[in-house]
Parts: C-alpha cells; sequence; structure tokens
C-alpha cells in the first residue's frame, strides 16, 4: 500500500462536566462526546526520502510542528522506527479552533492511518496511549462513537447502544476562544449545576430522543458565554427555529443544535448563517461507527452512512 485516506470526523459534547483538578494543573473532566458526520479528508502517502511533508487546502494552516498532525506523524516514525517519510494532504472541513477536535481528530487519523499503511502491529489501546502524549482529546478520536471520558479525557468507556440518530447544526460565531485560558477562568467553587451525566447515559441506553436533549449540560457555558454573548444569542435562536436543545460544544464557541427534522434543520442553518452574519454553519447528523458484534451494514442503514471506520 502506497497510499491511505481517512476521514477525520469532528465530535460535540453531549455533557461536559469538570470534577476537579489535579496537581499538575489538569482539570478532571466527566464529559459524553459524541461524533458527527462532518470530516475532514486526510491524505497520507509514503515516501522514500526521510520527512514529513505536510500540506492543507488552507493557506494559513500550521504544516509544521505546530500542527498535531504533523506531530503524530513524527511520534509514529519514532516510536516505530520508520525510516520512510510521509506525505500528509488535510483537507479542512471542520472549522478551525471552534471546540470541534479538528486538530484532534487530523491527529488521531494519522496514528490510525500510518499503522495501516506501514502495516504496524500496534493495538488501539496503544495508539490512544500514543495519542495522549499529543492531546487529551486525541484518544477518543481514535475510539470514536458514543463514549464517556474520563481523567483528562484518556479514561474511556464505550456507551452501547450508541446515540440515536439526530440532524445536527453546527453554528460557529466569528470569534476566537481560548481553551486554556477557558479551563483557567473557570471557578470550580462556583459552579452550581453540573450535568446529569449518569441521567444522559440512561437517556441513551434508552434510546430517548427527548431525555437526552434534557439531558445535556456543558459548565465552560459559564466562563465562555459572559465573554461571547453571542453564543447564548445562538442557542436562544436555535431553539427557536426547532431545536430539541442548543449548546456551546467544547470550550467554545461552536453552538450545536439537535434536531429531529432534516427540513427544519437545514432551515434552520439558513437563517442563523444570515441573521449572525456567520462564515462557518453547517448541517450534518451524528455519526457511530460500528462496533464488535454489530452489523456495519445495518449501522450504516441508521445514521445514513456507509463507513464505519476512519477512513
Amino acid at each position: 500500500m502506497e497510499e491511505i485516506r481517512m476521514r477525520a470526523r469532528a465530535k460535540i459534547n453531549l455533557t461536559l462536566d469538570v470534577t476537579g483538578k489535579r496537581e499538575d494543573g489538569y482539570h478532571l473532566l466527566r464529559m459524553v462526546m459524541q461524533n458527527v458526520a462532518l470530516y475532514d479528508d486526510v491524505m497520507i502517502r509514503r515516501r522514500q526520502e526521510a520527512g514529513i511533508v505536510l500540506t492543507s487546502n488552507l493557506p494559513w494552516l500550521p504544516c509544521d510542528e505546530r500542527n498535531l498532525a504533523w506531530r503524530a506523524a513524527r511520534l509514529m516514525q519514532e516510536e516505530f522506527g520508520l525510516t520512510e517519510g510521509v506525505e500528509i494532504h488535510i483537507q479542512k472541513r471542520i472549522p478551525v479552533a471552534a471546540g470541534l477536535a479538528g486538530g484532534s481528530t487530523d491527529c488521531a487519523a494519522v496514528l490510525v492511518g500510518m499503522k495501516r499503511l506501514f502495516g504496524l502491529r500496534v493495538s488501539q489501546k496503544k495508539l490512544e496511549e500514543l495519542g495522549l502524549r499529543l492531546g487529551a482529546d486525541v484518544p477518543y478520536c481514535i475510539r470514536r462513537g458514543t463514549v464517556l471520558a474520563e481523567g483528562i479525557g484518556e479514561i474511556l468507556t464505550d456507551i452501547n447502544p450508541q446515540c440515536p440518530p439526530f440532524f445536527v447544526v453546527l453554528a460557529k460565531p466569528n470569534v476566537s476562544v481560548s481553551t486554556k485560558s477557558v479551563y483557567q477562568k473557570l471557578k470550580l467553587d462556583e459552579i452550581r449545576n453540573h450535568p446529569d451525566t449518569e441521567g444522559m447515559l440512561a437517556a441513551i441506553v434508552a434510546q430517548d430522543h427527548q431525555a437526552i436533549c434534557k439531558k445535556m449540560g456543558n459548565v465552560l457555558e459559564n466562563v465562555t458565554i459572559p465573554d461571547y454573548p453571542i453564543i447564548a444569542a445562538l442557542k436562544e435562536r436555535l431553539l427557536e427555529l426547532g431545536a430539541e436543545n442548543a449548546m456551546m460544544s467544547g470550550s467554545g464557541p461552536t453552538v450545536f443544535g439537535l434536531f429531529l427534522d432534516e427540513k427544519q434543520a437545514k432551515k434552520a442553518a439558513k437563517k442563523v448563517q444570515r441573521e449572525f452574519s456567520l462564515k462557518e454553519v453547517v448541517t450534518t447528523r451524528t455519526f457511530c461507527p460500528a462496533r464488535s458484534g454489530q452489523k456495519r451494514k445495518e449501522r450504516g442503514k441508521q445514521y445514513g452512512e456507509t463507513d464505519n471506520c476512519i477512513k
């Protein structure tokens, strides 16, 4: 095999709770993570010359060691003694710096892709451990689907059955949010309303769309919304336009709304894009890969999706 193409999926957080802080400064999290169908195309090609050549359709995107995908390739070369170089091209579709794990999922795609491209004997658990060296969201982006993430994001528990299908509107305000700054501003002793994570897990297992939406919650909104009121305004407008619920994803600034009707979701997306003069609004759907013991065709039919791997 000389070349492999991967689909690196974006994620949203159905719940995001911060339960404490470690001595090293990392926050302890408890969150339910969920993929959506929106993806970046990641092409990886072998090259005889040593080194890493990374390109992207976004001319301003860093294509050196500042990019997680580049660092993932270097880590795989060092960890497995690969002497061949690689050429990587990332066709970005996921909004950048949006709370959707765009950088982390590209990183995960490179880790998985290089394993397959070079025929490496490495378990998923080992790949997740390698991914954690690069970022807290990377292990989830390797695992994918509906997952309970704990610790700093590295303790992953698959949720079965996975989240039932929703249509999803992703609306990114025209602002930049620093994840590091959000966590620095978060005051744990002032959090009064924590998400009902157990209730969310029960709702997913019961495949109860309404209960899932009612249990959504993100404590980081307490920090980000006061600084960026447009996030609250977007949430309110999506609800007015028929979303079952709406919430900020991750540390923001992207707001997502969950819909049961595709036409209603697309109509809402057009309206918020026009009304808020947004550059990046996407209508997509939840995505869950097939898991052990489940027929891929059945999963694909339920989610309108035939590809069930990072491909």
